[in-house]
Formats: C-alpha cells, structure tokens, sequence
C-alpha cells in the first residue's frame, strides 16, 4: 500500500568493489611503492649476481626469488588494502598473535645462521623471520588498545599497551634483535604520543631505553661489537662498514656506471643490509635522493591523509604503520653511510628478503587501507560544531 501511495524507493546499486578501491586509494603512494619494487629488481640484478656465482647457482638465482617473493608482497599489498578498517584490525590482532608465538619458540626451533642472533626458522627451502610479520600486527594491537581506552568505561589500554611493548621488546632483545626492539618501541611511543601520553611517561620510557642499552652493551659482545666499530674514529677498510662507505664515495653524484661496481663483489650482504650501497656506487647520490624521495611521498602523504580522519583507531594505526614503515628506511639508510651503529635491517621493498618484502608488503596495505577516502567529515567540522 505505501509503495502504491508514495511510489517504491529506488535501490541503490553498490559501487564495485576495484573502482572504489580506485578512487578511494592514495594513488601517489601507490606509485612511489611500485617504484620502490621496480629499483629494489633493478639493484638486485646488479648485487645479487656475485652471491650467486659464489654459491655456485643460476646467476639471476637471487633475482628470480625477490620477484617470486615481491609478487606475493604486491598481491598482499592490494588484497589488505581493499580490506575496511575493522577487517584490518582483526587481520592484526590474528597476525600478530601468531607472530608472537612464533617469536616466543624461537630460541627452542630456531636458527641464526651463522649471524650470531637466532631469528629464524629454517625450512630448508625457505626461512621465515617472525619479527617482521609482527611489526604491522603489533601496530595494529596497540592501537586499538589506546583507541578503546578513550571510549567511556573503556579498557585500561595505555596501560596494556605499555605492557605489551615491554614483553615484545624483551622477547627481541633476548635473540639478541636490538634493532627490531628499537623500532617497535619507537613505533610504541609514536602512538603513545598521538594518543596523549603524559611527558612524565615519555622521559621514563627514554630513561629505561638508556639503562637497557647500556645493560647490552656490557652483557652482549654481539651489541658491543657493533657499538664500537660505530665510534671508532677510524673505519676498518675490510669490514662491511668501510666497504660501504668507500663504495659511497666511489660513486660520487652520478655513480661510477652500470655493472661497474665492485662492491658488490666484497661485501656478503650486498643484496640486503647494504644495497643502498650499490645503488650509490653505481648510480650515484641521484638515485639514493630519488629512494629517500619515494619513502617520504608514502610517509608524508600517509600522515596528512590521517590528519582527516576522525575515528581514533584509523588514526593512531596509521600513523604507526607509516613510522615503523619509514624509520626502518631510515635506519637502513643511516648505517649505510655511517650515522647509526650496524643494525641487521632490510631496505623496505628494495633489499632481497622473503620475510622482509612480504611483510612490507603487508604493512603497506594496511597502511594504504587506513589512509583512503571515505564518506566522513573533515576534523574541522567538529571543531565549527563547538562553536
């Protein structure tokens, strides 16, 4: 009878679901990581082919991987970031559940590989290095912590949080993973700090900082090691560090040419730890300003995109996901040229790695899924309202 009267309402047609992906994704982002796996193939072909005649394998052996392991990245990139926000964070807590107990067996099934850290599990075929696939999930966990602890009769969830972060960071430090440790405390205090942690807090958590570093420096030969060859006024020109720094400056502003690089050939983490390094001989600072260039398009845009968004938790999760994202750039970055101790941390989707891409590839996604545009107000419509 009403539809007789009034006339039926027309049914709204759902867009579908790849053209509002598309017009809602951060496409300038989007771009900048493409590029970054495009020159993360670009340079493995040049620093990978030395490792692999040295083990007596195909020449694009390490190649043919990193894009093996690159396509799952990009294919996890895009499936998590057409998720929602709350798809996200369930994908988050169950990751980084899994993660941890991963993590927690470690010292009982894992392996350092010579490295002197037990990081991994071997699989004979492949290894998988828990700590970078809890990253993004322990991101995720701590936000939807501090966003639960504003809402009225809300958990304690600062307080678990800052738990919860202790009992990460111990587990890193004990393998010994100092530089994971570090990052996932600074990712931590990012959200703390957005969150509206106390400045008492803040200078507790950098005064346990200092007393835990200088606790590893005196029980941990492997931590005291690398703290002294950063603070030696001379750099030892036979270590990875001063192979680095030589190829540095070796490569000048335009690099010494294509496939004219020696560095390569010297140093064991080439394709890893130090392949900006490679990128500087061979194509000079240009292309090292062009990668520092396309992690801060996905940092900045990330944390502008964020400032429009009004729900808590979408907030706080990416904006930790962005500085965990670009400061372990930064860190990579930094060792190469000498400005941080030696940490054991991949360039995010340049570096070869299967643990490494994939999960950068993960929490890119979920970075990329927080930062698109939905039907919401603007922050600043709150704000008029008030008046």
């Amino acid at each position: 009878m009403t539809e007789m009267v009034y006339g039926s309402m027309p049914s709204r047609v759902a867009e579908p679901v790849l053209p509002r992906w598309w017009r809602t994704i951060d496409k300038w982002s989007l771009t900048a990581i493409l590029m970054l796996f495009g020159i993360g193939l670009l340079l493995g072909l040049a620093a990978s082919v030395p490792l692999a005649e040295r083990n007596g394998l195909d020449p694009y052996y390490y190649v043919q991987r990193q894009a093996f392991f690159g396509g799952l990245a990009l294919v996890a990139m895009f499936g998590v970031s057409m998720m929602s926000p709350e798809m996200v964070r369930r994908l988050g807590v169950l990751g980084f559940a899994v993660s941890f107990l991963a993590l927690a067996l470690l010292p009982f099934f894992g392996t350092d590989f010579g490295k002197g850290a037990i990081r991994w599990f071997s699989f004979g075929f492949a290894s998988v290095q828990p700590s970078e696939f809890l990253k993004p999930g322990f991101m995720i966990v701590i936000a939807w912590l501090m966003a639960a602890s504003q809402d009225i009769n809300g958990p304690p969830g600062k307080f678990l949080s800052f738990a919860l972060v202790v009992t990460v960071v111990l587990f890193l430090a004990f393998q010994p993973d100092f530089g994971q440790a570090m990052l996932v405390l600074f990712g931590w205090g990012v959200v703390y700090f957005i969150a509206g942690a106390p400045m008492l807090l803040i200078i507790s958590v950098l005064a346990l900082t200092g007393v835990g570093g200088f606790t590893a420096y005196h029980s941990s030969e492997h931590f005291a090691r690398r703290i002294d060859g950063f603070l030696a006024s001379d750099v030892d020109p036979r270590s990875q560090m001063g192979y680095a720094t030589n190829a540095i400056q070796e490569g000048g502003f335009f690099g010494v040419g294509v496939g004219e690089g020696q560095v390569k050939w010297t140093l064991p983490d080439a394709h890893t730890d130090f392949i900006i390094a490679v990128a500087a001989e061979e194509y000079g600072l240009i292309l090292v300003l062009a990668i520092i260039a396309l992690y801060c398009t996905v940092v900045v845009r990330s944390l502008f995109r964020l400032t429009r968004e009004r729900d808590p938790f979408t907030r706080l999760a990416g904006a930790g996901l962005a500085a965990v994202f670009g400061v372990q750039a930064m860190i990579n970055i930094g060792v190469a040229v000498r400005l941080l101790p030696a940490k054991g941390m991949t360039l995010p989707f340049v570096s070869y790695g299967g643990s490494s891409v994939i999960a950068a590839g993960i929490t890119v996604g979920m970075l990329l899924a927080m930062t698109r545009s939905r039907p919401q107000g603007q922050m600043s419509d709150i704000f008029r309202r008030g008046r």
